[in-house]
């Protein structure tokens, strides 16, 4: 069986980074592309780095979804649920790159992105496409919602940690800084060049959209409500995302048992590599492909450990978690289409 794709949104970047992968992928076909903004054109004249690789012509949103089996959607928020529940209705898979499917709460994503849940029953069905987390849940449904870049990098580092008890939830702080394609192609005074370019600022602090779904993830892991305060950075670079947790450790856990327990959690996960000790985390070191480096420490004189996790913003924390998850959907083997190695510089 050959798997036949869909992309809407896909002149933006998490878009042609699927467009990008699935072009390789060894049982799915890129079967239609779509875009508003550039609807009749082919995808290579949007991106010439395509050219006598997709032929493809940007379409509407009707034309993507009957050429697909499954529509990934990298959308603003608020434009998937339509989408999505004309996919479900005609037995299509729908994966949401963009926030409409990745709180369980109504009332809080009114509250941090300021739309409503249309479909509840829709809603209800979603699941959060973390593998490595919810790989069970994710089998057999037909709409995912891909988790945000930070929200990736984040949980993946947090949580054996807070499964196991180890560290407290409340009070975790997290510190991350992102390339500037995660703020997407659409240019703003932040991200324009001159802006940006040499360099590194805090933005939105204590009140970014990804708060909710962090936390969300983060009580699932350690089955009480955890609190963080979340502090995410520009970096001048295009791509990667590095975060930096500290969570207090509970009475008796060592880094020793920390270490121990992370080597044995990630054991078998073909994208998770917890580095040796003395061996520092590098967005370099993940850049285009699918991995989320870790590396754990201690600080003895204030009792926290300290988490560091690099992924790449485009891949792991969007187009290749997305194609993750398509694997899953249809029985594939998950690490098809997204076993790159990362280039050595």
């Amino acid at each position: 069986m050959t798997v036949q794709a869909g992309i809407l949104g896909a002149t933006g970047y998490a878009g042609v980074e699927l467009a990008r992968l699935l072009l390789r992928h060894p049982a799915a076909k890129l079967a239609a592309v779509g875009s508003v903004s550039f609807e009749g054109k082919k995808l290579y004249e949007v991106y010439p780095s395509l050219r006598e690789l997709c032929e493809l012509e940007c379409e509407g949103a009707d034309e993507v979804i009957a050429k697909s089996d499954v529509v990934f959607a990298a959308l603003p928020h608020g434009l998937s649920q339509d989408t999505a529940a004309a996919c479900v209705k005609a037995g299509k898979k729908f994966i949401d790159l963009g926030a409409d499917f990745r709180l369980d709460d109504p009332a809080e994503y009114e509250k941090w992105y300021g739309c409503e849940y249309k479909y509840p029953a829709l809603h209800g069905q979603a699941v959060y496409g973390l593998p490595e987390l919810f790989r069970d849940e994710i089998r057999g449904k037909s709409v995912i919602g891909n988790p945000g870049c930070y929200p990736t990098s984040i949980a993946l580092g947090l949580a054996p940690a807070l499964r196991a008890g180890l560290v407290e939830p409340q009070g975790i702080v997290i510190d991350s800084k992102s390339g500037v394609t995660g703020s997407g192609r659409k240019t703003t005074q932040g991200t324009h060049f001159p802006e940006c370019n040499e360099a590194f600022s805090a933005y939105k602090v204590a009140a970014h959209r990804h708060t909710p779904e962090i936390e969300q993830t983060l009580s699932k892991m350690a089955g009480e409500k955890a609190t963080v305060t979340f502090v995410p950075h520009l970096l001048p670079v295009n791509r990667g995302i590095l975060s930096t947790m500290y969570a207090r450790l509970k009475p008796g856990a060592t880094l020793e048992a920390a270490r121990a327990l992370y080597e044995e959690t990630y054991r078998d996960e073909r994208f998770v590599r917890v580095l040796p000790q003395g061996v520092g985390v590098d967005v370099r070191n993940v850049k285009c492909s699918n991995y989320c480096d870790i590396q754990l420490y201690a600080d003895g004189h204030t009792g926290l450990l300290v988490i560091t996790s690099v992924i790449d913003n485009m891949v792991k924390g969007a187009a290749g978690q997305a194609i993750q998850n398509m694997n899953l959907l249809f029985g594939l083997s998950e690490e098809a289409g997204i076993d790159m190695i990362p280039p050595a510089f």
